[in-house]
């Protein structure tokens, strides 16, 4: 039975000297301007780090749409170039079997 309390009053003790602890950083950091005006200026410095990675990102995809565009035209190019060929080829095999069969008829 007398354990029970005892339990109690330890828990209540290391309650109250976590919270002290606790207390006294709080305490100490705001009594301090200096320290908080530095982690204020860390944060600013993170910030405009962060920024400045940002935008170097947005202007690496802007050129790789960039590069994207060239190349999806370049692809366009080609096969237009390549359907003009196989046009004319055809045309060629076309007038070459209009040759054939009229040859073909003349024997």
């Amino acid at each position: 039975m007398t354990s029970r309390p005892i339990v109690l009053v330890f828990l209540l003790l290391v309650l109250i000297i976590t919270s002290q602890f606790e207390w006294k950083q709080q305490i100490e950091a705001e009594g301090n301007p200096a320290v908080s005006r530095k982690k204020q200026l860390i944060s600013e410095k993170e910030e405009t780090v962060k920024e400045k990675i940002i935008l170097s990102q947005e202007k690496s995809i802007q050129q790789l749409n960039e590069l994207v565009q060239s190349l999806q035209l370049q692809l366009l190019h080609c096969r237009g170039t390549n359907s003009t060929i196989m046009s004319s080829q055809n045309a060629t095999n076309d007038e070459i079997s209009e040759v054939e069969d009229h040859d073909s008829v003349r024997d």
